[in-house]
């Protein structure tokens, strides 16, 4: 029989939990956070997001799992074009990312100096800028956060409970993106190697990881009976590749100054062989060489910045212990607040004349790319409306890419796309013997020969044709326009 058991050996005495310090300093990213989501609008993903959910509910997509989706639309039903709660899950994920660093930092033997150091640097690096929008790449981080916690609480005290909790949360990884495993192959190489290895003999390991497939399986079977889109996806993301300086610069981005600082600082001195958190650096390390070795995007990383930062809060506080006191504080001042000064300026949270004032900060290009596509979405709606009320009942809108497509359906527009999620979506209905193509380009060959005739409509910012006299029936030849 599987018991779940605990170590007899008494764990290790462990340092208080800076509770006060640390929530005060969750409670401020909650603030910011609250602050920048009513703030702007929809970025074009959260707006594919709530689509999908919304008008096309399934156990999976052609680029990701069903959870961000279907959390898209339950949180607009609850309360429709409230920017505030459709944020509020990865505004709560950034407030607790900034605790769970502190935590790591704490099972790791922090005191509570450090363990409000790691709190302040997740506070100031890329954590609450990614955290603005709703999207599986910005949940996923509080996923692998709390596993990695999870891990370290566990080989502190040896409760094979949290493993199994670990396994839910891999669980709910999954059905966020499917990098999880990259981080348990990560783990499971670095305890082999460097311990502790008791953890790979416990059975709660394993039915956790029984748990985290049962959670999982839907969707995998979603993509099996799809011919596994998704692993086309990942063709998309290695073609986009910016290259090992590019990973490497967008990874450094991630941590921000302090952050970085001490990441490197954990690393270097965490990696030695008899260290006791070297399974922690060295699966960090596999990780990262693994995103970097599949052409991985670099705010992959993101993922890894609290554990990071956390590791790197205690070992400089060893290191440093009576060493330059005045000197380390001055040097994480400046880093702190060089860090600080890029989360404020890039989140949409200063008053509208200092934003006015300085058109050159780096909150004007994410306000840029949350309206990249309303000037197409304005034209295209526009061209729906020009469309005789009489027509309407038998032509689709068909956008050329997916961001235009959720952007102009957001409108209450009815839109399909041949490109990537949108290509799996339903076809359009037989009803739809005419097309209206909205796009940056003409319709391409394969739709247009499906047609008797296009003839390109009035247009600006946007191409818009009309396509008539539809030849064959849309489900057999819709899956062959399908583009990634």
């Amino acid at each position: 029989m599987t018991t779940l058991a605990r170590s007899s050996a008494p764990p290790e005495a462990t340092p208080a939990f800076a509770r006060n310090p640390v929530l005060a300093v969750a409670a401020v990213v909650t603030v910011v956070l609250a602050a920048a989501s009513v703030r702007g609008s929809y970025f074009f993903d959260e707006l594919y997001f709530l689509m999908a959910g919304r008008e096309h509910l399934a156990w999976g997509y052609f680029d990701q799992p069903p959870l961000i989706p279907a959390l898209a639309a339950a949180l607009d039903s609850l309360a429709p074009g409230s920017l505030l709660v459709f944020r509020l899950p990865v505004t709560i994920g950034g407030a607790a990312m900034v605790v769970l660093a502190a935590a790591i930092a704490r099972e790791l033997g922090a005191r509570r100096g450090p363990q409000v150091l790691a709190a302040v640097a997740v506070a100031v690096s890329a954590v609450p800028i990614g955290s603005h929008w709703l999207g599986t790449y910005t949940l996923d981080p509080l996923w692998w956060t709390l596993i990695i916690w999870l891990v370290a609480r566990w080989v502190r005290v040896r409760d094979d409970r949290l493993l199994l909790v670990a396994g839910v949360v891999t669980g709910l990884s999954l059905n966020t993106k499917f990098l999880v495993p990259a981080l348990w192959a990560g783990i499971l190489v670095a305890v082999a190697l460097f311990g502790p290895r008791e953890l790979l003999r416990r059975p709660a390991l394993w039915i956790g990881g029984l748990i985290a497939a049962a959670m999982t399986a839907p969707t995998l079977l979603w993509q099996a009976a799809s011919g596994w889109p998704y692993l086309q996806m990942n063709d998309v993301v290695r073609a986009e590749f910016d290259g090992p300086i590019g990973f490497a610069v967008g990874a450094a981005l991630s941590f921000g100054l302090l952050g970085l600082v001490l990441a490197v600082i954990g690393l270097a001195r965490a990696t030695r062989l008899r260290h006791p958190a070297a399974w922690l650096a060295v699966a960090a390390l596999l990780v990262i060489a693994a995103i970097l070795g599949l052409h991985g995007r670099a705010y992959y990383i993101l993922s890894l910045v609290p554990a990071l930062v956390a590791l790197g809060a205690v070992e400089l506080d060893r290191w440093a212990a009576g060493r330059a006191r005045i000197a380390r504080i001055v040097i994480g001042s400046i880093a702190g607040v060089v860090s600080a000064v890029v989360v404020v300026t890039t989140l949409p949270v200063l008053p509208q004349p200092a934003l006015d004032a300085a058109p050159d900060l780096p909150v004007h290009a994410m306000q840029a790319g949350e309206q990249l596509m309303m000037p197409a979405a304005d034209a295209g709606a526009a061209a729906w409306a020009a469309v005789p009320a009489a027509d309407r009942a038998h032509t689709a809108v068909i956008a050329q890419i997916y961001p235009l497509a959720a952007t102009v359906e957001s409108r209450g527009v009815p839109t399909w796309s041949p490109h990537r999620g949108y290509g799996y979506f339903a076809p359009p209905p037989a009803s739809a013997t005419d097309v209206l193509w909205l796009g940056f380009e003409a319709p391409p060959a394969a739709l247009a020969t499906h047609f008797t005739g296009c003839t390109q409509g009035p247009g600006d910012d946007l191409q818009v044709w009309h396509c008539t006299g539809r030849v064959g029936e849309w489900a057999q030849w819709w899956p062959t326009l399908r583009t990634r």
